[in-house]
């Protein structure tokens, strides 16, 4: 079974909804962060991204950066742009994007089904930004990013929800970027009650976006249950904040690699040796994105290829195996290019699909030698991974629209 928990949230009062929403911390650094806050006093990066109100050589992890952001955040509320809801609720929230609609709940989820696995993983966590954001919710107190939650859909429960659609909704405003972003509040306690019943039936979570924040939001909560010994499973630190999306409303953009040199090779002694695994076909000037799983476009002296991955080079009975990005990684990332470590080794970069080809082909002329376009993982890939407890490459997938941060924050005492 899975907790969904109504909770009180802080959150803007509608006038300043579309003014106060920012992307996630995660999508940009602080250069970008610093240029997307000017003339715009009251965006959530000034919390998320606190370093953007302090000197630009201020170390990002400095503990004066998580003060700042407790101060931002305090100072939304006391300057009256946002207040804090009476009475636990529930919200739907829904995104569209290029005529595609996402539609989540936000509620709260529990650490303890984090912990016993019935929210399931797909990625490893990195040690540095784990404590990051640990910092930034202590000093915060609150959950100030959702969790991207994804399940199995049911009909019931998008019967609840379906209801509360045709309602004039609390906030509706376009984004940045042309997404559409609607929220109603589901404030009918039956309603309620009736959702959380029903995730009850709901076997597992899966985690799609946001492994960072739900590991830290968790090891917040179990510091908090060690400092208060007699606590009884009721307290806003057992719970963190989310979003809640049937998997069907959900599609993953391709994720593709870019890679620095050709390893001391000549282009005709690549090819050569990718050849091996790979059938290689010439395309010529026009981009090429993958039309299905298992072909691969290659970029590399101004020319598109297209690869496809050969009988033998991968075990399709493995969930991790036969992913995409896995079968490039072995057969070619780290035999080819001597790149045994993608999470650390400088020599490899990754681009969201949502950049397009182009940012490929941009990349190639600036700073990077070679690129690899990529067919999407999709939601069964990641599931079935998860539930086999096992882990993705990095890397491996990418979710557009991104939740926005700052229309809900769910605070912990």
């Amino acid at each position: 079974m899975s907790v969904l928990r109504p909770f009180r949230a802080v959150r803007p009062k509608k006038e300043y909804a579309s003014e106060v929403a920012a992307l996630p911390y995660d999508v940009m650094n602080s250069e970008e962060a610093r240029e997307a806050v000017k003339d715009k006093p009251l965006s959530f990066l000034h919390v998320d991204k606190a370093e953007v109100d302090l000197p630009e050589d201020t170390y990002i992890y400095d503990e004066k950066v998580y003060l700042k952001a407790r101060e931002n955040l305090l100072k939304l509320v006391s300057d009256g742009i946002c207040e804090q809801d009476s009475e636990p609720m529930l919200y739907i929230y829904r995104q569209v994007m290029n005529g595609r609609a996402q539609t989540g709940i936000v509620g709260c989820a529990s650490i303890d089904d984090y912990i016993n696995n019935v929210i399931k993983k797909h990625e490893l966590t990195r040690a540095d930004k784990e404590q990051d954001r640990i910092n930034h919710v202590d000093y915060c107190d609150a959950n100030t990013g959702p969790i991207f939650l994804t399940y199995r859909g049911r009909s019931e429960i998008d019967a609840v929800t379906e209801k509360y659609m045709s309602k004039t909704p609390e906030y509706d405003f376009t984004a940045d970027g042309g997404v559409r972003n609607t929220v109603w509040v589901i404030d009918d306690k039956s309603d309620i009650s009736a959702l959380t019943e029903l995730f009850k039936d709901v076997p597992y979570l899966y985690i799609a976006d946001g492994h960072h924040r739900a590991a830290s939001a968790v090891n917040v909560g179990i510091k908090r249950r060690e400092a208060n010994p007699d606590y009884d499973g009721t307290e806003e630190f057992n719970y963190f904040l989310a979003v809640y999306f049937k998997s069907d409303d959900l599609a993953i953009m391709d994720y593709n690699r870019l890679i620095a040199d050709y390893n001391g090779m000549t282009k005709d002694e690549l090819l050569e040796k990718i050849s091996d695994k790979f059938q290689i076909d010439f395309i010529g000037k026009n981009a090429y994105h993958p039309e299905k799983k298992h072909t691969f476009g290659m970029y590399i002296d101004n020319n598109w290829y297209k690869l496809t991955a050969k009988s033998g080079s991968f075990n399709d009975t493995d969930p991790v195996e036969r992913l995409d990005v896995s079968i490039l990684q072995k057969n070619v990332i780290t035999p080819v290019f001597g790149i045994k470590d993608p999470r650390t080794d400088k020599r490899i970069d990754f681009v969201g699909g949502i950049r397009g080809l182009e940012e490929l082909e941009k990349r190639c002329a600036l700073d990077m030698k070679i690129a690899f376009s990529m067919y999407p993982t999709t939601l069964d890939d990641l599931m079935d991974i998860a539930d086999a407890s096992k882990i993705m490459p990095p890397k491996s997938t990418w979710f557009e629209p991104k939740l926005m941060s700052g229309l809900f924050i769910h605070k912990l005492s």
